[in-house]
């Protein structure tokens, strides 16, 4: 018992250091685990006090209703209880708990301070009340005294005697005098809690009134600069609320809700450190607030440095494990982090706590389609939309003309518009355009100015060949007033948009080959727009695309309808299996049937294009020969035969075509088929299956730019963020760069200057790295590298793959990317080394041809088109879509040769990822060829399909079917 007594004494002891510093969290958790708390009225006081500090008002009406239970005469609880109420908007309830208490403690040994003290309240609130100036409030914020000296007469013994002296004179003035004190006291505690019921009432004008008189009166203290900075802050009045809490501190340097509030007001503003600042000086005052460590976190996560936020929101639920936005943030926090598992596990737990927290589901929607998992994340968007009753009522409402009660601006709206925003951007990734068109209508009917629904929705216009309604849908966006960098930019790329999609609308019912956006469009348009830059630099100069008129305009395009015939059926078939083999099995890329069909097209389009071109310049060069040697046998002459070939009999330069029907066609019979022929059918059907997307070769860009080295940036890790699609790559590519670190035994600035690192030691420390703090440390500033690519075309020339770069981001962040400069001079190796490639193909095509059961002769065609994907993976000659026009032109080319693609890329692998780290050929060949050659299925039933280009002659004919039903 001893023991038990002296833990229970040290227990109170820490109580009461606890509230002296103002730790209301520590007070709380304390005294909770006291084992006498549920058999003490005292104790339930004292941690009911506490919860009002922290403004839990619902817990101190439960403390006290627990400590009457126990001691129906115990005057602390009446009065805590009716502070509570009164607080909470209560106020006829609070009078009845003060008149009660005061009765029942006339005649009982209590605090007679205390006794009156309830009398003052109920005579006072009752004069006000008659007044009618005490409206009902609700929700408090800062409704309690400062004055804590009720902490430390609650630790005390409360059963003292009410003792002599009350009759005497000099008792009867201390006791008038003392009751005038506490009622002048209780006036400002009251006005206080007037002020803040302004405030949780949203009539912050009201409020704000209130608290600048207790101010002028020196009366308030820091309640009142607090309570009117609350009230400012809510009014959006940033600055006049941050100086309110300003001087709060000022007067009270320990006042841990001034540091907090401030701390939320600079946040506001933007997220910054000085917000980090006051938060974390919070922190020290009350090292155990969970509202604080949520609010810390909360704002780290917002300055994308989500270490410290995983640190604090772990921290926060520790403390408060009801906390579902503490979780909701945690969830958040930890999927940017890379930690997919513990995101989805903050996520599930938030919603436990509460199944209909809308922002729960959002987010949680966010994270299962960040990793591709689109079944799971339109479930979760289904579930927001179905939460609430109103919105079944929306459209009853719109039609009815009561518009404003959709209350526009409030949560509820904005809610429910962010969600529409996301189903239409999940829809889009998944390429049912269509039906995200719907669903981002719905929204913009709820909000018809809210620019992402109306860009995402004139996007799917667009996709789908309606340009007229894209055209519609982008103004809004480009004439609308933008107040926000990220806004500015949507403004910029509807104006890209809107000009691309008029140029699709002159061209959508011509022969596909005048679809031409590299040709077409100017220089510094297409740079402007891979850049995402504001077009206003060239306007002066920019010729802008013709205009739409009236609808029966011969410029407004006309709509085509897809109709699906028994040719087309078996063409889609064919294409749609081929297609749904580009797919990478690996986390962040969705199943996109539209871009599925488009790469199936693509291949079967490549394939008939370049069978049919080296089949006729085979038997071409046949009759050539035969003619050759009929002219020898008459003649009788010895004729040497030369090639006008330089690599075989079968190259791409034969200049034998059949007859031509478009100028690319008419090129090719004078000059043959390039390897860039090909791959751009590759690119314009990328080009017209995601319009949005800047897919344009590198060197049809402005001179300036195409010799600056424009390029690709792919991040694998972005500050603290690990980039769900290409940090499964980062290991490898760390291992990489250390490598030739080690090899070179130097890096490049930012300057483009050789940085020496020839030193043993740093040598030893890059071997023994372990992420990229380690490798920035060594060098000490940002630097970047290349990889080595070997020339296959001319032995022992090494040619520039991709610059491995390293940056510095934050305090604690690294930007850890590939970046592929289009040098002039790198265009040249590289195309050098296609052409050599390509003629490799022609003639090994041709040989085999001689030979179709030749071991040899197969795996030789083989290799040669793994030479060909290798070389194009590290060239990146397009500003965005090397990776899948790459594998199209793969899938097309071994079609060409009758050998069909049967198994999908294994989970895990990213082809192009795989060439970009491989320093060679076989090392590229040694890694694909396992899973890829064993796949090949000798098919020849392609040949008898419907030529592609001649089902699908037209822009608008592509645009169909591309859009029809998969």
């Amino acid at each position: 018992m001893g023991a038990t007594w002296a833990e229970s004494s040290q227990v109170l002891r820490d109580v009461a250091d606890s509230c002296k510093q103002q730790q209301w969290s520590t007070a709380i958790r304390l005294l909770t685990s006291h084992p006498g708390l549920s058999s003490s009225a005292v104790l339930l006081c004292n941690r009911a006090l506490c919860y009002s500090k922290l403004e839990l008002y619902k817990h101190v009406v439960k403390d006290c209703d627990k400590a009457l239970v126990l001691s129906p005469c115990t005057p602390l609880a009446s009065l805590y209880k009716g502070q509570a109420l009164a607080a909470m908007g209560k106020h006829q309830e609070s009078i009845e708990v003060w008149r009660k208490g005061y009765e029942a403690g006339l005649g009982q040994t209590i605090d007679l301070q205390v006794l009156l003290q309830l009398h003052s309240l109920t005579s006072l609130t009752k004069i006000v009340s008659e007044k009618g100036s005490l409206p009902a409030v609700k929700g408090a914020t800062y409704g309690y005294p400062q004055n804590d000296e009720p902490v430390k007469e609650a630790l005390r013994n409360r059963s003292a005697p009410a003792a002599g002296g009350v009759n005497s004179k000099e008792g009867t003035l201390s006791d008038r005098h003392e009751a005038s004190n506490e009622i002048r006291r209780l006036s400002v505690d009251l006005r206080l809690a007037r002020g803040i019921a302004e405030v949780n009432s949203g009539k912050y004008d009201k409020a704000v009134d209130i608290f600048t008189q207790l101010d002028k009166e020196n009366i308030g203290s820091t309640s009142a600069l607090i309570g009117r900075g609350t009230a400012y802050a809510f009014q959006r009045k940033l600055d006049l609320a941050i100086a309110d809490f300003s001087k709060a501190i000022e007067l009270d340097p320990k006042a841990s809700e001034a540091w907090k509030r401030r701390g939320q007001a600079r946040a506001a503003t933007a997220p910054s450190l000085e917000a980090i600042s006051d938060l974390s000086e919070a922190l020290k005052l009350d090292p155990n607030s969970p509202d604080t460590l949520n609010e810390r976190g909360v704002v780290y996560y917002k300055l994308k440095d989500y270490h410290s936020a995983i640190y604090d929101l772990r921290a926060c639920v520790a403390l408060d494990s009801t906390n579902k936005y503490a979780y909701n943030y945690l969830g958040l926090a930890s999927t940017a982090a890379g930690d997919y598992v513990e995101g989805l596990a903050a996520h599930f737990k938030a919603l436990e706590l509460d199944p209909s927290f809308r922002e729960g589901w959002i987010h949680l929607a966010q994270s299962y389609k960040e990793h591709a998992n689109s079944a799971e994340a339109m479930q979760c968007l289904r579930k927001v939309l179905s939460l609430d009753v109103k919105c079944l009522g929306v459209w009853r409402m719109m039609a009815e003309g009561l518009r404003s009660h959709l209350e526009v601006g409030s949560s509820f709206h904005l809610r429910y518009i962010h969600a529409y925003r996301l189903l239409g951007l999940l829809l889009l990734s998944l390429g049912d355009h269509r039906a995200a068109i719907m669903e981002l209508t719905v929204g913009l009917e709820m909000d018809p100015s809210n620019k992402d629904c109306l860009y995402l929705r004139g996007s799917c216009f667009h996709a789908i060949g309606n340009f007229e309604e894209a055209v519609k849908d982008y103004e809004v966006v480009i004439e609308a007033d933008v107040n926000t960098g990220e806004n500015r930019t949507l403004q910029s790329l509807s104006f890209y948009q809107r000009e691309i999609a008029l140029y699709s609308a002159t061209k959508s019912n011509l022969p596909i080959h005048h679809f031409d956006i590299d040709n077409d469009l100017e220089a510094v348009f297409k740079e402007a727009w891979c850049k995402r830059m504001s077009p206003v630099s060239f306007l002066p100069s920019y010729v802008r695309q013709p205009q739409f008129k009236d609808p029966g305009d011969a410029l407004t395009p006309k709509i085509e309808t897809f109709v699906l015939t028994k040719s087309r059926n078996a063409l889609l078939e064919t294409a749609d299996r081929l297609g749904h083999l580009i797919q990478y099995n690996c986390p962040g890329f969705l199943r996109n049937l539209r871009q599925h069909r488009m790469a199936g097209l693509a291949a079967l389009e490549i394939a008939q294009k370049v069978a049919n071109y080296l089949r006729v310049s085979r038997e071409a060069r046949k009759v050539q020969e035969m003619s050759i040697m009929e002219k020898e046998r008459k003649l009788g002459d010895h004729i040497e035969e030369v090639s006008q070939n330089r690599v075989g009999a079968c190259s791409s330069t034969t200049s034998v075509s059949p007859a031509c029907s478009c100028p690319q066609e008419a090129r090719l019979k004078n000059q043959g088929l390039k390897w860039r022929d090909v791959y751009s059918i590759g690119v314009k059907w990328r080009q017209i299956s995601e319009p949005c997307d800047p897919v344009v070769w590198v060197d049809m860009l402005s001179e300036k730019e195409f010799a600056a080295g424009f390029g690709s940036h792919t991040p694998m890790l972005l500050g603290q963020s690990k980039v769900v699609r290409y940090f499964p790559n980062f290991s490898r590519a760390l291992g990489v760069a250390k490598r030739i670190i080690l090899e070179e035994r130097q890096v490049f600035n930012a300057a483009n200057r050789p940085v020496d690192l020839s030193d043993p030691m740093q040598l030893l420390s890059i071997d023994s790295a372990a992420n990229c703090r380690d490798i920035y440390d060594i060098v000490g500033e940002d630097f970047w590298i290349v990889t080595p690519c070997f020339s296959t075309a001319r032995p022992g020339k090494v040619l520039d793959g991709t610059r491995l770069t390293l940056q510095k981001l934050g305090l604690n962040g690294f930007d850890f990317s590939i970046r592929t400069p289009g040098t002039p001079q790198r265009w040249a190796d590289y195309e050098e080394e296609m052409h050599a490639a390509w003629e490799e193909y022609c003639n090994a095509y041709c040989g085999r041809s001689k030979a179709p059961n030749n071991p040899k002769e197969l795996k030789k065609l083989q290799d040669c088109i793994l030479r060909l994907a290798f070389y194009w993976y590290n060239f990146m000659p397009l500003a965005r879509g090397t990776a899948v026009v790459g594998y199209v032109t793969l899938l097309g080319l071994f079609l060409a040769a009758d050998m069909e693609v049967s198994a999908s890329i294994p989970e895990g692998v990213q082809v192009d990822w795989e060439a970009i780290l491989s320093s060679d050929l076989q090392s590229f060949m040694q890694s694909v060829r396992p899973w890829l050659l064993p796949s090949l299925i000798h098919d020849t039933s392609w040949q008898n399909l419907p030529n592609v280009s001649e089902t699908f002659p037209t822009l608008g004919s592509v645009l169909g079917v591309l859009s029809s039903n998969y």
